[in-house]
Parts: structure tokens; C-alpha cells; sequence
């Protein structure tokens, strides 16, 4: 349903508000470039900052440009269930086409837990739903067995895998079958999670490398493993500079560097300093992105 190279899109910001022409004309760029999806306020569009408003503005731009293109995957988790449903809602009214939904952080619910606020969304919006399990941010991890009950369920799609942990594809896909579709969410596993069963990735690379990361998936898509293999090593610098520190700093710099972005985050998170920035430019000259 979905598969390759779906950014996870920055947020541009100027004076303090989202810049929405910026916005529209990013998208529109990724869409140009490639790209196989898009995923407006996910953590890397800065979703814990964003107004409620922002929030449907932005997934609403990002419909609007991409106008059945690509795929529109929104982001609409909360550690609130009620209120995961209502952005899941109107994503749903506003024509997105799946909604990518976070383990929910800080309450800290059980497995149990995990699957009842699941399936409550589920019940309560007709749309495809991806899981995102990024323990790092969340602290929780759903467990294999927790993700092959809510596949059960007829709108559960698939998962955005942020673990890192390269087993956990392989298992999942034994678990659950091959049409649960399994998207890394950590870029520099990328390629390896297509091997273990993976069909894709929401990427944060892509937001300045949109080219590279599609081509690179559709050369493992065609078979060319040299090309697949080349790309995937021109990217590793890239992928490491993206996280030198806290994400979406850094590829928000990088943005800067291409003319798509100013390089602003909101509070609690800061600009790149120099050193951060120095790691960002060398990686994006060495994959040629900028001389």
C-alpha cells in the first residue's frame, strides 16, 4: 500500500510562524524529485510545537499540493486517545490518505494499553493506519506481539519501525504476514530493512537528499543491487549529520543550505551550533548536494 522513499517533512518556519508558501513549494519539490509519499507533523515536522490549528493547516497544505500524486500520510498521534481521534478525523475529512499514528509517550501505557488506544482510533475513523514505534522518543516499545493483534484489524496498515533493531522486521513479517507493510524509520537501516522484509522508509535524509533516497529505493525495487549499494554508501555521512543533534535541527540547516527553509526551530529545541552545522556541510557535499 505504501513503499519507498516517504519523506517525513520539515515544518519551515519565518518570524516565528509556519511559512505555508514555503511549505507548498517543498512539497511540491519532494513530488518533483521523486519521493513516493509524504508525511506532514510527524516529529520531524516539529508536531509537539505546533498549534492544533498549525497542525490542520499544514496536513491540509500538504493534501492540497500533493493532490493525489503521492500518498499523504498525517500525522495525528497524541498521548491523549481523544484527542489522537480528532486529528485522525480530520485528516480523514481533508483527504489524507493514511494517518501515521505515535505509540503514545510519557503516560507510559501497558501493552494492553497500547492496543486498547489503538483500536479506539480505529473504530472511530475510517483510514488507513500506520503505528510509529520509536522508543527513543517514547519511551514505550510495542511488542511483536502487541502489533500482530492490531493487524488484525482491518485499518491497521502497517508500521513506521524506529527501533533500529534489524530482527524485529524479519520477526514482524513472520508474525504477521508480508502485506503488513513495514517502513524503517530510522534512515541509516534503510536498505537493510528492505532485506529483512521492510517495503520502504519515512525518511528524514529525504527532506534534502529526495532524489537519492527514491533512487536508491527503486534500484533495490528493480534488482540493481550495485546501484542500491552506491547510493546507500553516499548517503551514510548524510544520514549521521541529520541526528548529530536533536532531529530536525540539523535537516533544517541542511534545508537552509538548499533555499527551502530558514534554519528556525521552535523552543525547547535550538538552531545547530557551528559545530553541528560544520558536520551537516560536509556531509551534503560529499553526497553532492551542495559545492
Amino acid at each position: 500500500m505504501f513503499k519507498g522513499s516517504i519523506v517525513a517533512l520539515i515544518t519551515p518556519f519565518r518570524d516565528g510562524k509556519v511559512d505555508e508558501p514555503a511549505f507548498q513549494d517543498f512539497v511540491d519539490w519532494q513530488i518533483k524529485q521523486g519521493t513516493h509519499g509524504v508525511v506532514p507533523v510527524g516529529t520531524t515536522g516539529e508536531l509537539p510545537t505546533l498549534s492544533h490549528e498549525e497542525h490542520r493547516i499544514v496536513i491540509s497544505l500538504a493534501v492540497e499540493v500533493a493532490n493525489g500524486r503521492v500518498p499523504v500520510i498525517a500525522g495525528t498521534g497524541s498521548n491523549s486517545t481523544e484527542e489522537a481521534i480528532a486529528l485522525t478525523r480530520h485528516a480523514k475529512q481533508i483527504g489524507a490518505d493514511a494517518a501515521l499514528i505515535v505509540t503514545p509517550y510519557y503516560n507510559k501505557p501497558s501493552q494492553e494499553g497500547l492496543y486498547q488506544h489503538y483500536k479506539a482510533i480505529h473504530d472511530a475513523v475510517d483510514l488507513p493506519i500506520i503505528i510509529y514505534n520509536i522508543p527513543g522518543r517514547s519511551v514505550i516499545d510495542m511488542s511483536v506481539a502487541t502489533m500482530a493483534r492490531l493487524a488484525k484489524l482491518p485499518n491497521i496498515v502497517g508500521v513506521k519501525d524506529a527501533t533500529a533493531d534489524l530482527v524485529r522486521p524479519l520477526r514482524t513479517r513472520v508474525e504477521i504476514g508480508p502485506d503488513f507493510c513495514q517502513l524503517s524509520g530510522e534512515d541509516g537501516t534503510a536498505a537493510a530493512f528492505l532485506a529483512q522484509g521492510g517495503v520502504g522508509c519515512i525518511s528524514v535524509t529525504a527532506n534534502v537528499a529526495p532524489a537519492l533516497c527514491a533512487q536508491m529505493q527503486n534500484a533495490w525495487a528493480t534488482g540493481n543491487m550495485t546501484e542500491m549499494a552506491r547510493i546507500r554508501d553516499l548517503l551514510m555521512p548524510l544520514h549521521h549529520a541529520m541526528f548529530v543533534e536533536t532531529s530536525p535541527a540539523p535537516v533544517k540547516y541542511a534545508a537552509s543550505l538548499l533555499g527551502k527553509s530558514t534554519p528556525d526551530v521552535r523552543l525547547p529545541l535550538v538552531p545547530c551550533s557551528a559545530e553541528g552545522r560544520a558536520v551537516v556541510e560536509d556531509a551534503m557535499r560529499k553526497a553532492g548536494l551542495i559545492n
